[in-house]
């Protein structure tokens, strides 16, 4: 299973989704990415695949960042993978 976490401003946790395969992850990365890259303000609706209750919606002019990790049973202990620092004044 693959967790793609997406930082939004001014936001202290990343929201993320799950994908069981690094294609499907990398697909989804891509589309964060062209639509960032556009400019157009527009709204991304994204489903997870581990939870398939969980849905999330996203202004995509307000995402700062995104990461895709492999999950390996590993639990950290906030229960998130490591990879991204939140710095808050």
């Amino acid at each position: 299973m693959f967790t793609i976490d997406i930082c939004v401003k001014n936001t202290a946790f990343p929201m993320s989704i799950q994908r069981k395969s690094a294609e499907e992850a990398e697909a989804v990365y891509k589309r964060i990415i062209a639509a960032i890259q556009s400019g157009q303000p527009a709204i991304m609706e994204l489903e997870c695949e581990g939870k398939v209750e969980k849905k999330i919606a996203i202004h995509t002019t307000e995402i700062s960042a995104i990461q895709i990790s492999k999950k390996d049973g590993v639990a950290t202990g906030s229960g998130r993978p490591p990879g991204f620092l939140t710095l808050t004044e």
